[in-house]
């Protein structure tokens, strides 16, 4: 029988008009940024039935959780015999469904609790979150100019590869990372003075023998004798080992972050070389457990501290150290000081079993704005309390604060909501003590 199919060959010549109008969409709330933070406020502020639009520069969900591959939740459990689970909210659904998968696994110290997860598994997730919850999607969306007028954001002027969009919303998230909602706004911002807060180029090596992977204080010792031979940057990398997968996510390399696209775009590809110089000291230091592995995986280079937003409050060390429960808590958590401020290493400094420190929502709310919210790493600190309050864990708790801050200002101004009724609705990250049988030892 002769093939019935007809192959398509027609074309249309067409060429750009010069009147092209931008598309027009609005919503009650506007998260800008895809990351954890920008995620959860997304999503808290859908189930609380708002029309949510949700941009991001990438072309892709996560942020930098899924797309840098971070690999583990930091700060999400309290340090000591409890471990209970600081952080509600969209935790309990990753932990539970990656959890039921076999996507995720507890990592258990002497007092604290990291959460190791597929990063294509939660990239997943999230996107099918994302979905059911009819919320809107702009992604590969780059913010150009932002609309403020008597200190009431008014819309965002974004710019894609198939046109501009011209964005309209009541409430926005400033959860980009970099503050870029913010500072395009004209608000005041704060940088590192003391030189750049190093990033991390991510990679995953699969093929790992784990019969023969050796011990942290092992790898730790010999990296900190040979990471100079090896041109390995950091000579405190770890490594982060997916149980029963053959894989190991690298947290070897030190990049800068410049906040300059020359700069920028030139250091994505250094860290690279970095990241498989750490990959060959695997293979040839250890090469019972490596010698057969190869990458599966470059994350995006990974950002940690770069521009964040000056608020009504300037989270300082000494609250992260005195465990400060300041009136307008909306996290918690009981991350260390965790400072990159070194090419070669890091500061870090734990915190006793039990300690518990908090965000108040006046660090996440720049003062000449009503309507605007920041979440996630560009909130008011200083370097060090920043530090230890832009994993995860209180991410997650901040971007649900978020979505509900605007929801209760409504028409009027985030500075002068009922912190009562924030309090109520956010008492489980800041009151409750679920210990999950999975994070005891």
């Amino acid at each position: 029988m002769a093939n019935e199919y007809k192959i398509p060959t027609a074309t249309v010549i067409k060429t750009r008009s010069k009147d092209q109008q931008p598309w027009d969409v609005e919503a009650e709330i506007c998260v800008a940024g895809a990351g954890i933070s920008g995620i959860s406020a997304a999503l808290e502020a859908a189930k609380l039935g708002r029309k949510v639009v949700l941009v991001d520069g990438l072309p892709a969900l996560g942020g930098q959780a899924v797309n840098s591959i971070i690999g583990t939740f930091c700060g999400l459990f309290a340090h000591g015999e409890e471990r209970f689970q600081f952080t509600h909210g969209i935790a309990d659904g990753i932990l539970d469904d990656l959890g039921k998968s076999g996507d995720l696994f507890y990592r258990k110290g002497p007092g604290w609790t990291t959460v190791f997860y597929d990063e294509i598994a939660l990239s997943r997730w999230i996107e099918e979150k994302v979905r059911a919850a009819g919320i809107q999607v702009i992604v590969g969306a780059v913010i150009r100019d932002v609309v403020l007028e008597d200190k009431r954001i008014q819309g965002l002027k974004l710019a894609t590869r198939y046109g501009d969009v011209n964005l309209k919303a009541n409430g926005f998230v400033d959860a980009t990372g970099d503050a870029v909602l913010s500072w395009l706004a004209g608000l005041p911002c704060r940088e590192p003075a003391d030189g750049p807060i190093y990033g991390t180029q991510m990679i995953v090596l699969e093929g790992v023998d784990e019969k023969y992977t050796p011990d942290r204080e092992e790898l730790a010792k010999r990296l900190k004798e040979k990471a100079a031979e090896y041109g390995v940057m950091r000579d405190d990398g770890l490594a982060f080992f997916f149980e029963g997968r053959g894989t190991v996510a690298l947290n070897m390399s030190h990049i800068e972050t410049p906040l300059e696209p020359l700069a920028a775009s030139r250091i994505g590809l250094e860290g690279k070389n970095q990241a498989d110089n750490a990959a060959n000291f695997l293979r040839c230091e250890f090469p019972e457990a490596f010698k057969d592995t190869r990458v599966r995986a470059y994350g995006l280079p990974g950002v940690r501290q770069t521009r964040w937003i000056s608020g009504n409050y300037h989270l300082v060390e000494g609250d992260i150290r005195a465990g400060t429960k300041f009136d307008d808590a909306v996290a918690r958590t009981g991350w260390g000081f965790e400072i990159h401020d070194k090419p070669e290493n890091i500061y870090w400094e734990n915190f006793e079993d039990g300690h518990a420190h908090y965000v108040p929502l006046r660090s996440m709310t720049p003062r000449d704005a009503d309507n605007l919210v920041a979440a996630g790493r560009c909130i008011d600190a200083d370097v060090a309390a920043l530090s230890s309050v832009r994993v995860m864990g209180p991410c997650m708790a901040m971007g649900a604060a978020a979505a509900h801050a605007l929801d209760l200002a409504g028409d009027g101004s985030v500075h002068q909501i009922d912190m009562a009724s924030l309090r109520g609705r956010l008492k489980d990250n800041l009151e409750t003590k679920v210990i999950r049988p999975e994070a005891q030892l």
